[in-house]
Formats: structure tokens, C-alpha cells, sequence
């Protein structure tokens, strides 16, 4: 593929011009022969399928949690779990507000609140629970086992509010406290329904409660992201400045340790609003992409501590395991991450949902209820024969020839792979291959994608680090797709024309030309240039280069210094012969359009002042000329002239032009200056009396 068509001109001398259409830049070179792909960090272990898996931040993959699967019908979404005393499940759920207990491995529907979605649950007074729901802002109360499917009973009325978004409550003083907007108050409720606000922020929206041993509530808000530390009625400091849009979770742990996520949403919140001409509809209470999640911990001295960071997603559950250790589930691929004390992070499960939105991995009942469909996956244990994990699918670029799988591990795994040429596996891929038990040589076919898979069926314990794979790509040709020329020192800034505007400072000459090229290099090898140049007429190509010079980066300076004027041509050629041998080297050559070597300036064969009539012819040994301009000695302004014929585009061109305009009386020196296109300047000066 040539850049210009031959039939095309470009000058090269004081100025400079791009002698190729824009490409796309080859990519840098760096590998050479075998290569590999490496998994050994948290991000290159989890982007594939991890059923029954964890991956942790240090790279190891374990048995991780087996879960159920009970779906529930007529439900887009969970806002809200608890857990009754019985070990039964109840889910407060959107679009349509309704609330499903889980018994038995399956869901019955056990109340409707005529709402858009049950955001909140709590086991109250007697085994009672109470629901909040928005956009109404209600509170409803269902008896201890959770209603027969009916409408649930109104329970209390909260004044001002739209938005019921959080629950919680305290036994000892048997209160319940409830998180609103858009006014952004909590109040406390009694039990019999009766509402005072007990505290009023300045924030729209509280999102998040909980309620600590002494009584202390603590609440997080959605619009500065604040936590709250309310210790009495209207009594209230700012205990943490989130770095966040909204504090969505708070839950305590052992020691008296409390734990917070934080969400940065990079999009302004706006409540859902039911349509007041009809009934509320399936809208939509997701964030158009996902968050930043952020989970800290705080002591009892109130010190926190940031343990995990998402720049992926946003962080929508939080609880906390009998050992103390906490768990968030994410708003985004259903994810469910923790961390120890060390701040090792653990994936220790990754649904096939959208979201997480409830976790309980405390007391005998543990479970995930997820979004997206909307399905109860109780945590039966961990590890088992089913446990496997897939890696994400590997790209080599092109068809690739497979060798060794290596890996590090403790236990004992059986690793296969599986290969196609299409960027989601299909029914073209080839079958999995047979598991090994140890380090080997890959049995797949070439192709360009692979997947590499690890199962835990021998060794429920074993832990897998480290996946190697090595392979070869087909050898593809680099393409030199354009050529370019430019001059040294011109004054172009543009690289499209070397003459500069009128008034502009004239450039310094210079014969020495800076070439260069780009290169679409598919498989990355790295590469070895030659030019050459050739005058037009002749057939000898000739070296840029020096004796001996390995020329590897697409760029070289050209000294034309010596050389004859006149058109000539370039050739570079690319080869990857340092990076494969022999019998597999590819070449590939460009020659670029002609370039006019021109390093004299114009001479005036002319010039004379008749009263204010310019007149005067200048000549250029390969033209065209390309601006006169005149400017009055003393004055940085210059004004551009045209040839007696109107257009400027031969080498010679005669001028006769009035110049009373800006010529004053009296005597003055005039200063012509002249450019060919090549950008060489001549300036002569002539007297006007």
C-alpha cells in the first residue's frame, strides 16, 4: 500500500510535508518467539466463570462457597432480607413492592405493600416484622410469620417522608428507628406506631442504620456521603467525611468494630417516583454504570480503616460472619468479596446475577439473594467435587500453537484447556481436553483464543497459583503502511507546507531531512529496518544509512547535504529477522512518493523601484515559487505580493505591482523576500524615494 500516488510531488528542504495519509500507529514492539500467559494476580484470576471457587488478592485459588439456587417468581429485584426466628427467610423485593419468605426450597409470596420496592426489614416488637417501602414512604407491620399473601397492614405514619430507606432495631430500649427522604430524617418509632423525628440533617437523603451495643445509632448519608453518630434526640456529630456520594451499609463486629461501605457513583442521585396517573411500573432503581465501592473498618477509638477499594463496582450488601470478618456483595457482575485482617481480599463467590442484594453470612441460616433474576442462593458450605474455576479467554492475537501448561499448586488439581477462534466460545471451539494432573504439554488445537480450567474434585483443599501458558502465534508479516518527510529546523508547525505565514520569522536552512514510517506489526515481533533513496531516472538504490548501522526504531535523519537537486525516491524495508529464524523471516518493503530534494534558495534575476512600482523577477532552479512578500524597513509587517500572471506555480515569476498603498512619501528601503516551495528564503532590499 503506497501513501501517495506516484504522479504526486512533495518538496523537501526548509520546509516540511507529510508524505502519507494517517494510519493507525503500529503497536510497540516487544515480544520475541515463545510467549506466554501468566495468572497470578486477583484481576487475571477472576475474569473468567469461578463456580465454587475463591481467588484472593495474593493470587490463590481455593475451594470458595457452594451455593443453592431457589428463584423467585414475580420479583426484578431484592432491596431487603431478615432472617426469622424459625431460620425462614423473608425478601423485600421491586418492581411491585412484594415481600417472599424462603422455606422449605422455595419462595411463597406472603405480603404486598402496593409499593414500588420493600427497601428495608426488621424483626421488631413480639417476632413482628416491620417493612419501609418507597416512593411512598410507608411502614407496614407483618405478624411473626411473615402474612398469608394479602395486603400487609399500615403501620405509623412518618411525616414528610417519601422514602423509607433503612431500618433498625434496638431491643434494649425497644425502639425502632427508621432512614428517610427526601428531608433527610430518622425517626423512632414506638410500638405503637407513634413517629418523632430524632434527628433532622441537613443531608436529602439518610440511606443507612444500625444501632451499636450502648445505644448509639449511627447513620450514613447519600448526597456528601457522612456518617453520623447520633447519641440522643437532636443530638448528632459528624463521626466520618466519605470520600463518597453515599454511605449505602453499617454493621457491627466483634470488639465493638464497625464496619462501613462507601459509594462514589460519579452520577448525581435521584429517588424513583411512582407515576401518579397509573400504577407503578417496572422503573428501573439502578445506577446507569457502576460505582466505586469502598469498605472501611473503625475501631473503638474511631479510627478508620479502609480495607478494600472497587474501582469496578459499587458495593450494595454488607454483613459480617460469626468470626468478625465482613463480606460486601457488589452492584455489579454479583460478586461477593471479603477481607482479613491483613487485608488480603477474597472473591470467595461470583453468581450469575446482576447484583447482590442481601447477605447473611451469620448463624445457622447463611445465604445471597441476588438481582437480575431474582434467585435465593443459600451458602450449603464450602469447597466439594463441583468446584471449578475457568479462566477469563485468553487472546494470543493470532493462531497460536500451544506447549506447556505449568502451574504452582498445594493439593492436587486436574487442569485441561479448550481453544477456537471466535472471542466467546461456541460450538466451533474445540472439546476440553484431558486433565492433568501435573505440568504438561497442552493437547488443544491452534487457535487464536484459549480458556484454561482447574477442578478441585480430587483434592477439596488444594490451592492453585501461578497459571503459565506457553505459545507460539502464526508469523505475520509487518506492513509498512505510510512514509514521512519532514525537514529539520523548519518552521512549519503544521508538517503540511514549509513556507511560513506573512510576517512570519524565516526559517534556517537545513539539508537534513527527518524520515520516518509507521508499521502495522500484528504479532508484535520486533523489527529491523533498511532505507534507501534513489534519484528519479535511475535504477541504483542507495543506503541512508551508515556502514554497519542496525536501524530498529521507524525513524532516521536524512543528510541530503551533497547530493544533486532533484526528485528522488524512498524505500524502506522492514524484517522481523531478529525475532524468528531463518525459514520464517517476513519482509515487507514501502517505496514512498517522490520527494524533491531542494536546497537553494531562489535569485531575483530583477528588482527595482520605479517612483511606488515594484518591479522584478525571481527565478528558482526547480520551482515553483511558491511567496513574494515586501515589507518597509523597520516594520515587522509584511504584506504578500502576486506575479503579474495571478498565480503563483512556476519557477520563474515577474512582478509589477503598485505599492503606493503602503509606501509613504518620502525615501524608504523596501525589503522582498521570496520562497520557493521547499521553503528557502531569498531577501533583497530596494531603495523607494
Amino acid at each position: 500500500m503506497t501513501s501517495l500516488s506516484p504522479g504526486k510531488i512533495a518538496r523537501l528542504g526548509i520546509g516540511a510535508l507529510v508524505l502519507a495519509a494517517a494510519v493507525v500507529p503500529a503497536k510497540t514492539a516487544s515480544a520475541v518467539g515463545t510467549r506466554t500467559f501468566q495468572l497470578d494476580t486477583i484481576d487475571e484470576l477472576k475474569g473468567g466463570d469461578l463456580t465454587g471457587v475463591s481467588v484472593d488478592s495474593n493470587g490463590n485459588v481455593r475451594a470458595g462457597l457452594t451455593l443453592g439456587s431457589i428463584p423467585v417468581q414475580d420479583a426484578s429485584s431484592v432491596w431487603s432480607s431478615v432472617v426469622l426466628p424459625d431460620g425462614s427467610v423473608l425478601l423485600g423485593t421491586g418492581s411491585d413492592g412484594k415481600i417472599f419468605k424462603v422455606s422449605g426450597g422455595k419462595a411463597t409470596l406472603v405480603a404486598t405493600t402496593g409499593a414500588m420496592a420493600v427497601s428495608s426489614l426488621v424483626v421488631a416488637w413480639n417476632g413482628d416484622v416491620i417493612a419501609g417501602t418507597f416512593p411512598d414512604g410507608k411502614l407496614y407491620r407483618l405478624p411473626a410469620g411473615g402474612g398469608n399473601g394479602g395486603p400487609a397492614a399500615a403501620f405509623g405514619d412518618l411525616p414528610g417522608t417519601e422514602d423509607v430507606w433503612a431500618l433498625a432495631f434496638d431491643a434494649k430500649s425497644k425502639s425502632l428507628y427508621a432512614a428517610t427522604g427526601p428531608e433527610g430524617k430518622v425517626f423512632r418509632v414506638d410500638q405503637a406506631g407513634k413517629a418523632q423525628v430524632h434527628f433532622d440533617s441537613d443531608e436529602a437523603h439518610i440511606v443507612s442504620l444500625a444501632v451499636a451495643d450502648d445505644g448509639t445509632v449511627y447513620a450514613g448519608s447519600n448526597g456528601k456521603g457522612l456518617l453520623y453518630k447520633i447519641t440522643g434526640p437532636g443530638r448528632a456529630t459528624v463521626a466520618y467525611d466519605f470520600d463518597a456520594d453515599e454511605v449505602k451499609a453499617i454493621a457491627f463486629g466483634k470488639n465493638g468494630s464497625m464496619f462501613v461501605v462507601a459509594n462514589k457513583m460519579g452520577e448525581s442521585f435521584a429517588a424513583p417516583k411512582r407515576n401518579r396517573t397509573g400504577p407503578a411500573g417496572p422503573q428501573s432503581t439502578r445506577p446507569a454504570k457502576p460505582g466505586k465501592g469502598m469498605l472501611y473498618r473503625f475501631g473503638k477509638d474511631g479510627i478508620a480503616e479502609q480495607l478494600l477499594t472497587d474501582n469496578e463496582s459499587h458495593y450494595v450488601a454488607l454483613a459480617v460472619d460469626d468470626t468478625g470478618a465482613p463480606y460486601v456483595g457488589t452492584g455489579a457482575e454479583g460478586r461477593l468479596y471479603t477481607v482479613d485482617d491483613a487485608h488480603v481480599a477474597s472473591l470467595v463467590a461470583d453468581t450469575d446475577e446482576r447484583q447482590i442484594g442481601a447477605v447473611v453470612v451469620s448463624g445457622k441460616q447463611r445465604f445471597l439473594a441476588t438481582t437480575d433474576p431474582v434467585v435465593f442462593r443459600e451458602i450449603k458450605g464450602t469447597g466439594g467435587a463441583d468446584a471449578v474455576w475457568t479462566s477469563k479467554v485468553l487472546d494470543a492475537g493470532l493462531r497460536a500453537t500451544f506447549g506447556r501448561l505449568a502451574w504452582r499448586s498445594e493439593g492436587q488439581l486436574e487442569l485441561s484447556t479448550r481453544s477456537g477462534n471466535t472471542e466467546t466460545p461456541d460450538a466451533t471451539w474445540g472439546a476440553w481436553s484431558s486433565g492433568l494432573g501435573a505440568p504438561g504439554d497442552v493437547q488443544s488445537p491452534p487457535g487464536r483464543y484459549v480458556q484454561i480450567r482447574a477442578r478441585w474434585g480430587r483434592d477439596p483443599k488444594a490451592v492453585l497459583r501461578e497459571v503459565t501458558l506457553y505459545f507460539v502465534t502464526d508469523n505475520a508479516r509487518a506492513v509498512i503502511t505510510s512514509i514521512d518527510a519532514t525537514a529539520k529546523n523548519s518552521g512549519s508547525k503544521s508538517g503540511k507546507m514549509g513556507i511560513v505565514a506573512s510576517g512570519g520569522e524565516s526559517p534556517r536552512p537545513s539539508s537534513s531531512v527527518k524520515l520516518s514510517w509507521r508499521v502495522d506489526n500484528p504479532d508484535q515481533d520486533d523489527l529491523r529496518y533498511r532505507v534507501s533513496y534513489r534519484l528519479e531516472g535511475q535504477n541504483t538504490w542507495r543506503s541512508v544509512q551508515k556502514p554497519g548501522e542496525k536501524l530498529t526504531r521507524p525513524e532516521l535523519d536524512w543528510d541530503t547535504t551533497g547530493l544533486p537537486e532533484g526528485p528522488y525516491r524512498i524505500l524502506v524495508e522492514a524484517t522481523d529477522e531478529l525475532s524468528n529464524p531463518p525459514d520464517r523471516v517476513q519482509k515487507h518493503s514501502l517505496e514512498s512518493a517522490t520527494v524533491l530534494v531542494d536546497n537553494t534558495p531562489p535569485v531575483y534575476k530583477a528588482l527595482a523601484m520605479q517612483g511606488r512600482k515594484l518591479k522584478g523577477e525571481v527565478v528558482d532552479g526547480l520551482g515553483p515559487i511558491a511567496r513574494i512578500e515586501v515589507s518597509i524597513a523597520g516594520s515587522d509587517e509584511w504584506r504578500p505580493l502576486f506575479p503579474s500572471d495571478g498565480v503563483l506555480d512556476e519557477p520563474s515569476e515577474a512582478f509589477d505591482v503598485d505599492l503606493a498603498s503602503i509606501v509613504p512619501p518620502g525615501a524608504h528601503i523596501v525589503a522582498v523576500r521570496a520562497y520557493d516551495s521547499a521553503g528557502n528564503v531569498v531577501t533583497r532590499d530596494v531603495e523607494a524615494k
